[in-house]
């Protein structure tokens, strides 16, 4: 049996980075709808975005998929990239965002430790826009331990965040 060590809690991810098969339709997507800013530029191949300044939190390029195809159903690979909004109001303006872009929603779901909306970008790769509860609303079972669900997210209520 194989005995499994834990990370360093201190560990995070530091950015994702996607081939896709446009670029210039992935940075209207991801800078134009949901406002992340172009950083660096490499010609028509590869470009970094990021939010607040970072140096990229998102790669996107065209190297090996320039005019490529979606991976087809029933593959492994990337189920989806997690983007963590800081909070349910800032996760509201994405939803409007994309509302107002046209862009479908997969679905959105309360996690009970945070509230989640899923969707594709341009290439198909998944996307989950969410924001964390804070840890002292996060539920928990008699023996304290971590109780997550999947239950509708209503829509309505998070666009509310916009009008306090």
């Amino acid at each position: 049996m194989t005995s499994f060590r834990p990370i360093d809690p201190r560990v995070d991810i530091g950015h994702v980075h996607l081939k896709v098969s446009d670029l210039e339709r992935s940075l209207a997507f991801y800078c134009g709808v949901l406002g992340f800013e172009l950083t660096t530029r490499y010609g028509p191949d590869a470009a970094f975005i990021s939010a607040g300044g970072y140096h990229h939190h998102i790669g996107l390029n065209t190297w090996e998929s320039r005019g490529g195809s979606r991976p087809p159903p029933g593959t492994t690979g990337l189920y989806h990239v997690a983007i963590r909004y800081p909070d349910r109001r800032s996760l509201a303006d994405a939803l409007l965002r994309l509302q107002e872009a046209g862009i479908p929603l997969l679905g959105a779901a309360d996690h009970g430790v945070s509230e989640a909306l899923y969707l594709e970008d341009p290439d198909g790769n998944g996307l989950e826009l969410y924001c964390d509860r804070p840890r002292d609303q996060w539920p928990r079972a008699a023996d304290g331990s971590l109780v997550m669900y999947t239950r509708p997210l209503d829509l309505n209520s998070l666009l509310a965040e916009l009008e306090r």
